[in-house]
């Protein structure tokens, strides 16, 4: 194994987990919406999702988008629509009363994991853990240490925002402060397509 590879990918992952980007955004504004408890799927969904994709990639399925890459094509811009309409979903989110019905709810599970593959920020770290840390030990020993880091800096970072998110709600007691800071994470999960349009 080696260690200055795996100190090397620690950085990487931790930078790429811990800064802004359209799953931290959604966390944030999950967490202050919603509350801590109510966005665990969500965090689970986000880290078991985004582990499973690392594992998934780097044990061969990435061949077949190498093969195919149209299908790179139709993800990304999958991804962008989606974004959108989250964004949109987000902006129109204000506080949610212990006795209120709301129908849409925090991110399931499900939902998180499979949001996984359609992240443009998911598929950089996902590509860059694969190709620039596959040294880090013999096949299948590096994909394993890497979907393991990948769990538990998602469980970390995710729970992290979705903290802060849940901490500014003693803060932001208005619904006009919520919705407010609901459009601005809004704007910011939009500004977070912005890699993907220059990529094009």
């Amino acid at each position: 194994m080696s260690h200055s590879l795996l100190i090397a990918f620690v950085l990487f992952a931790t930078v790429m987990f811990f800064t802004p980007g359209p799953n931290n955004i959604m966390l944030l504004s999950s967490g202050l919406t919603y509350g801590f408890r109510p966005t665990i799927p969500h965090i689970a969904g986000i880290t078991v999702g985004f582990a499973f994709m690392v594992g998934a990639v780097g044990l061969g399925l990435g061949t077949v988008f190498i093969a195919y890459p149209v299908l790179q094509t139709v993800l990304k811009y999958a991804g962008v629509v989606y974004l959108i309409y989250l964004a949109a979903a987000i902006a129109m989110s204000g506080p949610v009363s212990a006795d209120q019905d709301n129908r849409r709810g925090p991110m399931t599970f499900w939902g998180a994991a499979m949001f996984q593959w359609v992240n443009a920020k998911g598929w950089v770290m996902v590509i860059g853990t694969i190709t620039a840390y596959a040294a880090i030990a013999a096949y299948p020993w590096n994909i394993a240490i890497q979907v393991v880091l990948s769990l538990l800096l998602g469980v970390l970072s995710c729970t992290a925002w979705a903290l802060f998110g849940s901490a500014l709600r003693p803060v932001l007691t208005s619904p006009r402060a919520v919705r407010a800071f609901n459009i601005v994470m809004a704007v910011l999960l939009l500004a977070s397509l912005y890699p993907v349009f220059m990529d094009a």
